[in-house]
């Protein structure tokens, strides 16, 4: 995939100590959805013709919920264009870089930055009860998985798990997940995001009957 052999490039390349965090220098385009010990999760969207200073992130998972195009500007001035693939994922190495939209649609994307300073430990899972999940991306860190909620899928009260998930929604849908001391989510949107910590009693269930689309970020 032509994204992933850009995020191998990006991860030789140096970064620049003046280069600062994309939420300070470009809060037009880059929004925080989630920001714990564990992760950082950003919303980015970017309209045509757009560019986004010259700013570092994180080791992270990329997630487009829309295909497009873009440039990145590395340190050196040399440029990569390459093809966002919605509701694919792919690993982006911690970089420095300016990013440009040239494609001819609006970049809608979710960015799951890994915050602790090396791998987990935790066995991910490669099956579960209720839950079809395919591989998208793996990383030292984390697996990203596209994943279908059966109509019956339910977890029930007090459901632990030992490695940490960032949830995101690929569509509108009707699914509960009730964080134990918190409000219950119950109604999604595209683009949704829920955070989901290791250890953290919790339960969910889909209560549209019918199948739900996710993308699950599980960190190790």
């Amino acid at each position: 995939m032509k994204s992933l052999k850009i995020a191998v490039l990006l991860a030789v390349l140096p970064l620049v100590a003046s280069a600062q965090d994309p939420v300070k220098v470009d809060p037009g385009h880059y929004k925080v959805l989630v920001d714990n010990a564990a992760v950082r999760v950003l919303k980015i969207q970017v309209g045509i013709g757009e560019k986004s200073p010259m700013h570092s992130h994180l080791d992270a998972i990329l997630v487009p919920l829309d295909s497009g195009k873009v440039r990145f500007t590395m340190p050196d001035g040399k440029t990569e264009d390459g093809e966002l693939v919605k509701e694919t994922a792919a690993y982006t190495p911690a970089f420095t870089h300016a990013g440009a939209n040239v494609g001819t649609s609006k970049l809608d994307a979710i960015l799951v930055e890994f915050k602790a300073a090396a791998a987990g430990t935790a066995t991910l899972p490669t099956t579960r009860a209720g839950i079809q999940q395919a591989p998208l991306a793996e990383t030292p860190r984390a697996v990203a998985y596209k994943s279908t909620a059966a109509p019956d899928f339910q977890e029930p009260a007090g459901s632990t798990h030992e490695f940490d998930q960032v949830v995101i929604a690929l569509g509108a849908a009707d699914m509960t997940i009730a964080l134990e001391g918190k409000t219950p989510m119950t109604k999604w949107q595209r683009g949704d995001v829920q955070f989901i910590g290791r250890g953290v009693k919790h339960a969910s269930k889909n209560t549209s009957g019918k199948p739900i689309e996710f993308i699950v970020v599980a960190i190790k």
